[in-house]
């Protein structure tokens, strides 16, 4: 029996509405940065364990601007700040919606495979009376050009 981890069918319209959606999203967000792998690796991060240590910092130096001298920006951090809390939640969002895409593009993927050796493993016992016998093996020499893992071909 066929594995059938999800069935979905996206119509033309749910796709041109998703396009929209992304495309007034990119538009209205078009601030956000893109960063190098590089920028990535070298930058001071807050993480969960830092932003209770970053928030008083930054807190401090608002309730004593006498000890914050003009070479530092306090309004630009106290900007940052007020930006994140803002963004998290709808980023947070976009987060889990590009997770449940990749399970969703996954478990398609899982679904065809499953049905694609399923459907090698016919041809291989009824394939030889219908005269698929050349096709099977095409299939068998298409999966081992083509497989990631050092794994033997369909059986």
């Amino acid at each position: 029996m066929s594995q059938n981890l999800i069935t979905l069918e996206v119509s033309d319209e749910q796709l041109a509405a998703a396009h929209a959606a992304l495309t007034q999203l990119e538009t209205v967000l078009s601030g956000l940065v893109s960063l190098s792998p590089d920028d990535r690796r070298r930058l001071a991060k807050m993480g969960p364990k830092s932003e209770t240590f970053c928030r008083q910092a930054v807190r401090v130096l608002e309730q004593n601007p006498q000890v914050v001298p003009p070479s530092v920006d306090l309004a630009g951090a106290l900007l940052d700040l007020r930006t994140l809390d803002r963004l998290s939640p709808l980023l947070d969002r976009l987060q889990r919606l590009a997770e449940r895409g990749d399970d969703t593009e996954l478990a398609l993927g899982a679904d065809i495979m499953a049905f694609s050796l399923e459907a090698y493993g016919l041809l291989k016992v009824a394939g030889k009376n219908q005269g698929l016998d050349g096709l099977r093996k095409e299939m068998s020499a298409r999966w081992v050009r083509t497989r990631r893992e050092p794994a033997a071909p369909p059986a």
